[in-house]
């Protein structure tokens, strides 16, 4: 098999991937997005949520490369932020975390 990798990522990525998914709420973000990209206000609405600890969430999934934020002028000349989710396919076995830790110095 030589030196082919099980993993497309580092394990860097997937503690991003990890943490973002942590939380029920980013869970039900990403749910919210599958169905179609939405704009701040209305998501916060969706999610019963200020807009501030939205944005938190949301900075986390955009991190984890889970969801992308784009700007957009309104016709009423209102910047909007709008969020859409990623196209991914996350695979996790034992395997795969094996090669991962390897690449992890525990230092000492």
């Amino acid at each position: 098999m030589g030196n082919m990798s099980l993993s497309p990522l580092g394990y860097e990525a997937y503690v991003k991937i990890f943490d973002a998914l942590s939380h029920p709420m980013r869970i039900k973000i990403i749910g919210i997005l599958h169905k179609k990209r939405r704009y701040v206000s209305e998501l916060a609405k969706l999610v019963n949520m200020s807009r501030p600890l939205l944005y938190m969430h949301l900075k986390k999934l955009e991190e984890a490369d889970i969801i992308d934020g784009t700007y957009e002028i309104s016709e009423s000349g209102k910047t909007m932020r709008f969020y859409e989710l990623k196209s991914f396919d996350i695979r996790l076995t034992p395997e795969i975390l094996e090669e991962l830790g390897q690449g992890i110095d525990v230092g000492g």
